[in-house]
């Protein structure tokens, strides 16, 4: 696991646990490519979930034309992303991972955005959906030159 993915919760075998582990080391080793193979053709990602700048629509990004459009103006505009994870729980198809997701921006800001990060897997291990549920607002406050 690559070292900006700090997981100190339970590494129990799981395969939405597997692949929310997949999703983050691809994340922060900017394998675009990579991360959208981990995801079902018809998947959906609601980062935040809800209304937000990153959605204002609130419904999501779907399919992988959606997925990808959301690396292409979410994720790669980070200069690096750091995922701490502290607990983690596993049920039916799905996990649910706490803690925080660390993003670094060209200028030096950093932000914090706390929250639950749920993914679910399909029949096949490929991820059906990604919804994580964290507040934009309370997320910006933290935002900060160190």
């Amino acid at each position: 696991m690559h070292a900006d993915v700090a997981w100190t919760a339970t590494t129990a075998e799981h395969p939405a646990r597997r692949a929310a582990l997949a999703s983050m080391d691809a994340v922060v080793r900017g394998a675009k490519q990579e991360w959208l193979a981990l995801f079902a053709e018809d998947a959906v990602i609601q980062d935040p979930v809800g209304e937000s700048p990153l959605d204002p629509t609130g419904l999501g990004h779907h399919g992988r034309a959606g997925i990808e459009a959301f690396w292409d103006t979410v994720i790669a505009q980070a200069e690096r992303l750091v995922f701490h994870v502290h607990d983690s729980f596993a049920a039916g198809s799905e996990v649910a991972n706490i803690g925080y997701i660390r993003t670094h921006l060209a200028d030096g800001s950093v932000m914090d955005a706390e929250g639950i990060f749920v993914y679910r897997v399909d029949d096949d291990g490929k991820l059906a959906s990604m919804r994580a549920f964290w507040e934009f607002e309370r997320a910006m406050a933290t935002l900060h030159k160190p």
